[in-house]
């Protein structure tokens, strides 16, 4: 690559150090890509393909991430590939902004969104264990006096459970 001038190795190093993630004095291939994609560098002469390829031939045999200098001989290559200067490659590289985040946004799904749609316990504002005792099953038993086959009687609790009464079975005639 030619000689640049102070101010444009500048504000070069200042997009390459804004596609390091994190702080990272290096570049990963995919951040690579994303400032290619993201500086508008793609075409059908110069696809993501190449872009890999190009990171691939200039980073450091075992290595994962590109430095500085890597990054500069990447830009000759890129500027090789596309036919054109390598200043004008510098320069759509310095034009970008940096990384830009390209989240889906869901759209609206009216079961989801729409609370009136709710059925059930959901309805009613949904399940809570704010107010259960979470120590024992008292605050979710019911614990009222029944007969054997569960029907509910008036007696309270506390005297059908401990009560030994004489218990007379009738043969049904």
């Amino acid at each position: 690559m030619a000689h640049m001038d102070t101010q444009t190795e500048a504000e070069l190093k200042a997009v390459y150090s804004a596609f390091a993630s994190f702080g990272s004095s290096q570049l990963e291939g995919k951040n690579f890509i994303k400032l290619a994609k993201e500086a508008k560098l793609l075409s059908k002469v110069l696809t993501t393909v190449d872009i890999d390829l190009i990171f691939a031939k200039v980073k450091a045999k075992g290595a994962r991430k590109i430095t500085w200098p890597e990054f500069v001989k990447a830009l000759d290559h890129i500027a090789a590939k596309k036919g054109c200067a390598v200043d004008e490659v510098v320069a759509v590289v310095i034009k970008s902004t940096g990384p830009q985040d390209n989240g889906t946004k869901a759209e609206a799904c009216r079961f989801h969104d729409d609370k009136s749609q709710y059925t059930g316990v959901y309805a009613c504002g949904g399940p809570t264990n704010v107010d259960m005792d979470p120590k024992n099953l008292a605050g979710i038993c019911d614990r009222s006096s029944a007969d054997v086959r569960g029907v509910k009687t008036s007696a309270p609790a506390a005297a059908n459970r401990h009560s030994t009464g004489d218990v007379k079975i009738t043969a049904a005639r």
